[in-house]
């Protein structure tokens, strides 16, 4: 199961196929990007495919525009105000107050008050016409293709997820997606730019996660996708990839290690900027979809199965977290620590609190 499906199975709507209109425009987007998320106590057991930590507070995101936010370490939580009604799959907070979101329909959501409320950047509709805009400024003999692709982007409406975002700083950062989807910003979010046409990936494969380490910007998606940029973005070059099944995310642990994780519980290593990359055995068979450092240096990964996995050599093993604390084994999306060093992880049934790790 690649992350589009895991994501779909998780939040119970589709990812990529258009959703048919009576008007044939495609996509059911339009709507749903102008209805805000519904306020309602049902929230509270969304499934939730992401989660992360804004000073404090945790702030969760999920299924129909879903956003969560706690001020008590995840005992309770409070639904926050979001203008769309899309699944939202990433969230990322860069100090207590300043954070955005990504999901589906080419959403960007962006909060200056820690996750309470939230404002809309971009979407799909904007993404495509930035996309087909700057495709006419490419020079030389890659203009037809981007030519290309950016008016399939317009024609396909705001069908294609961001699935992932990465900031360095309340200006700079980058979301990403399906279909080699790239937009970066240096204001953050007033305006983006389209940046597919910076990253070596002609077959326009899936985006599923992005991280800095060691100075260096990485990229991971399907077939085993692993680009690095070494100029500061300017240029994503392919690496030599050890695996040919999908990567759903990635991990930096300090020091400049580098993990990547996806499909089938397979996780790779790299100590050297991903010039070489050793298995890391996870003893789990089921897809790792999300991960987090914490505090101390450990580093968690969590599965579709369940599995809540501790790594406390920098990535290089992974053990599993045993105790009567656990949830059930249920389908898991992301984890993140609270204040009071235990773990909420998000899924299928929303969030659930796990002891801290021993």
């Amino acid at each position: 199961m690649n992350r589009l499906n895991l994501l779909v199975a998780l939040a119970a709507c589709c990812a990529l196929a258009p959703v048919a209109r009576a008007d044939g425009a495609g996509a059911s987007g339009p709507a749903v990007l102008t209805q805000p998320a519904l306020v309602t106590p049902k929230t509270l057991n969304a499934a939730m495919l992401a989660i992360a930590a804004a000073g404090q507070r945790l702030v969760a995101a999920g299924e129909r525009g879903s956003i969560l936010y706690s001020d008590d370490a995840g005992v309770t939580w409070r639904q926050a105000s979001v203008p769309v009604g899309v699944s939202l799959t990433a969230v990322q907070f860069i100090d207590a107050r300043q954070g955005w979101a990504v999901g589906h329909q080419g959403v960007v959501l962006h909060s200056a008050d820690g996750g309470a409320t939230w404002s809309k950047q971009l979407d799909g509709i904007q993404a495509a016409a930035l996309a087909l805009k700057a495709a006419a400024n490419v020079a030389g003999p890659d203009q037809a293709r981007a030519l290309a692709d950016a008016t399939h982007l317009v024609e396909d409406g705001p069908d294609k997820p961001f699935l992932d975002l990465h900031f360095a700083s309340a200006r700079s950062g980058y979301v990403l997606g399906a279909y080699n989807l790239l937009f970066k910003t240096d204001d953050g979010g007033a305006t983006w730019q389209p940046w597919q046409q910076h990253v070596a990936n002609p077959k326009g494969l899936h985006l599923y996660g992005m991280r800095g380490a060691g100075g260096a910007l990485y990229l991971a998606g399907e077939q085993g996708l692993l680009l690095r940029s070494t100029d500061q973005g300017a240029s994503f070059i392919a690496l030599p990839t050890p695996y040919k099944g999908s990567f759903f995310g990635l991990l930096a642990a300090r020091g400049g290690a580098l993990l990547a994780y996806g499909l089938r519980g397979n996780a790779y290593w790299s100590g050297d900027q991903g010039a070489s990359w050793s298995k890391v055995e996870t003893g789990v068979q089921a897809s790792l979809a999300g991960g987090a450092e914490l505090a101390d240096g450990t580093l968690v990964l969590v599965s579709q199965g369940g599995d809540v996995l501790l790594s406390r050599d920098q990535g290089r093993s992974f053990a599993a977290q045993t105790g009567a604390a656990l949830p059930p084994a249920l389908p898991l999306a992301a984890v993140a620590q609270a204040g009071d060093g235990a773990l909420v992880v998000a899924g299928l049934r929303g969030l659930r609190r796990v002891a801290a790790p021993r």
